[in-house]
């Protein structure tokens, strides 16, 4: 897609350190690097969200991450290791290309607090009412 640099890092137009490729996915350093090995791994199709990857592009991508996971902690033996996802500007999507980041992290680095503070428990039945919502919205698999 043009204006998209990940599909022009994909499609070779933009440089990058390349980690691992396959024919659904590219793995590629983090121009930032807050911890050395902070890798994001991408479908070589343009997709924008999590939820518009089909069932064998969000599996294929999801191997990809598991094989660069493995190869941070080998070869940075970090304390820990984020792995996430943003969607949309309020989850701080900058890169409109779903992209999963592989973060290694060192105990006290600071980085990626989830919450400014932990919420409180939800009451039981609350959370079996969202659920059910969710359920349904669910399709049967096939």
């Amino acid at each position: 897609m043009s204006g998209c640099v990940f599909c022009d890092i994909v499609a070779g137009r933009e440089p990058a350190s390349r980690v691992y490729e396959d024919e659904a996915a590219l793995a590629f350093m983090n121009l930032r690097q807050a911890n050395p090995g902070h890798v994001l791994v991408v479908p070589r199709a343009h997709l924008v969200t999590l939820d518009q990857l089909p069932p064998d592009i969000a599996a294929r991508l999801f191997q990809a991450v598991v094989l660069v996971a493995r190869a941070v902690r080998h070869c940075f033996a970090p304390d820990g290791l984020s792995v996430w996802q943003s969607n949309g500007i309020a989850a701080g999507q900058a890169i409109f290309h779903v992209h999963v980041h592989v973060f290694p992290r060192r105990a006290g680095d600071g980085f990626l607090s989830v919450y400014p503070e932990l919420p409180p428990r939800e009451e039981r039945a609350t959370l079996d009412r969202l659920a059910v919502q969710l359920r349904a919205a669910i399709p049967s698999p096939p």
